[in-house]
């Protein structure tokens, strides 16, 4: 029982991945051709005996041709042919390699599906015609063919045309058999009749409208005779070309300017190479406002947009219905152009609640104009908390002169129209405005303080009852009796005789008949208590 809880958990889970793992790799030698020897991306073929009498090609269902990238073979005297669906399957293919072997033709259309070819090697075969048509559509870094009996004809001074005006790290020394079976080195064979030929396109520079139409004529010369065919690449527009012998022409209707900047081109081929005469097409049409997005912030405030013309459009900005003159603090960048596509912002330096509104673009060339609005909002108003206020100030800024933008000058140069954009000035008026503000209620509210401790000192010290009451006498009902200590001071003979000196300051004091229950009369220096003897 425990036995087989041990090899009931990961232990057997492993055992069955190994399993599979040897189940394939069978499987992929099942499908591996005999002499060959395969794994998931090289197939390699170099054992002589029995050896392979057609091209290796592996099962479908066994293993993926599409990940083979590599294909050696060498020592396969009985390999002789490579057919047109030989290896249609490894698309995948970047390295093909048969030397040493018997290999005499090669389908025209063998390397159709491999378009990731970039290295063939066919060295010391039997070869002795290898047409252009091969490899017309591959784009090679290396083609040897050293080795081969090639017949000298026509059809190979392609080869050496290719390495003529394309030569490789290591030139080859080629050789073909003349009539007579002797080497001759292919740098100097001359074939008469046999030449390159020539393309030459009627319209050389060609711009027209959008929604028009035009025609181009070709024609080619060459001998042997070259075909003629057009190269349109992904042309948008509707197209049609006719072609007789050494003359054609192409129409196209209705042109779209999706189609500017593209490239048309008449081509010439024959035997021993090919030629092209191309023209790059222009279309001028109206510009297009295709984006146009509310601000976001990065480094700057940016107002995203992309726009499209040809002639290159000139681009003005309006804020609230009013002309923006853009300065070094709002100006217009483009960052990326693509032929009659700009990408760009309207830039803003630290906008502030005043820079809130809306925001119109004019795109503008000689065909036309469009225009696209938006509404931005950088800042909410102070002591508003949503920041919504419909109502913007009317500020006049200072102007700083204008700036052109990268694709045309934006700028209002017309006499009496004020810049609505917030710049330096405006905020340094702001902001002193707001310390000036700031500092008068501070102010204000110090005073206030200050007068009402003054009042709190007059309530505190302020005794009701005439100033007679206070004096030399030692009179103890008096509640300042000893306060002031029977003492003069210097300015005890100022301020009045209703007048209390309290250290060195003098505090008036305020009548009032009820302060002791007694009346002014009582008071009088020749009025005495009752029961009291009168002295002399």
């Amino acid at each position: 029982m425990s036995s087989w809880t041990r090899w009931h958990g990961p232990a057997m889970a492993r055992l069955w991945g190994f399993c599979w793992l040897i189940v394939g790799f069978w499987r992929a030698a099942l499908a591996c051709p005999t002499s060959c020897k395969c794994s998931a991306s090289r197939i390699w073929c170099g054992d002589p005996s029995p050896g392979i009498v057609a091209f290796p090609k592996l099962e479908a269902t066994s293993a993926d041709p599409e990940n083979i990238t590599e294909i050696y073979i060498a020592n396969q005297k009985r390999l002789e042919i490579i057919n047109e669906d030989d290896l249609e399957a490894y698309v995948g293919l970047k390295n093909l390699t048969i030397v040493d072997s018997g290999l005499k033709s090669v389908a025209h259309k063998a390397f159709l599906k491999n378009s990731n070819l970039q290295h063939i090697n066919f060295t010391r075969n039997k070869l002795t015609i290898l047409s252009r048509k091969h490899f017309r559509h591959l784009d090679l870094s290396e083609l040897i063919l050293v080795g081969n009996p090639f017949t000298c004809s026509c059809d190979i001074m392609w080869i050496k045309t290719l390495q003529e005006t394309k030569p490789s790290p290591e030139t080859q020394d080629l050789y073909c058999l003349d009539e007579n079976s002797k080497n001759i080195s292919l740098a100097n064979l001359q074939i008469p009749h046999c030449g390159l030929p020539s393309a030459n396109l009627a319209a050389p520079n060609l711009t027209v409208e959008e929604g028009k139409s035009i025609t181009l004529s070709c024609t080619v010369a060459g001998d042997p005779v070259p075909n003629l065919y057009w190269d349109v690449g992904n042309l948008v527009s509707k197209h049609m070309n006719e072609t007789s012998h050494t003359q054609g022409s192409l129409r196209i209707t209705n042109i779209s300017s999706d189609d500017s900047g593209k490239q048309i081109s008449c081509v010439a081929e024959n035997l021993v190479g090919e030629d092209q005469d191309s023209v790059n097409l222009t279309v001028h049409f109206a510009p297009t406002i295709t984006f146009l997005e509310s601000p976001t912030s990065d480094h700057h405030w940016c107002i995203p947009f992309t726009v499209k013309g040809n002639p290159k459009p000139a681009l003005q900005w309006f804020y609230n219905g009013a002309i923006l003159n853009e300065s070094k603090y709002i100006c217009t960048k483009i960052h990326v152009t693509n032929h009659t596509e700009y990408h760009g912002c309207l830039q803003l330096d630290n906008p502030t609640h005043m820079n809130n509104g809306d925001y119109k673009l004019v795109a503008k060339n000689e065909y036309g104009k469009d225009e696209k609005q938006i509404s931005a909002h950088f800042m909410g108003w102070p002591g508003i908390d949503d920041g919504a206020n419909p109502n913007y100030p009317d500020v006049i800024y200072e102007d700083y002169g204008t700036a052109a933008n990268d694709i045309g000058d934006t700028t209002n140069k017309s006499n009496g129209t004020l810049p609505t954009g917030v710049v330096d000035t405006g905020r340094e008026h702001l902001s002193v405005y707001a310390v000036v503000v700031i500092a008068s209620v501070v102010g204000f509210c110090l005073l206030v303080m200050l007068f009402l401790l003054k009042l709190a000192r007059h309530s505190k010290f302020g005794m009701k009852g005439p100033a007679s009451v206070i004096s030399n006498d030692d009179d103890s009902a008096s509640p300042l009796h000893h306060i002031s200590n029977g003492s003069n001071t210097p300015s005890s003979s100022e301020g009045g005789p209703d007048a209390v000196i309290i250290g060195m300051t003098k505090i008036p004091v305020i009548e009032n008949p009820q302060y002791f229950g007694i009346t002014n009369s009582q008071l009088k220096p020749d009025t005495w208590p009752r029961g009291s003897p009168k002295t002399a």
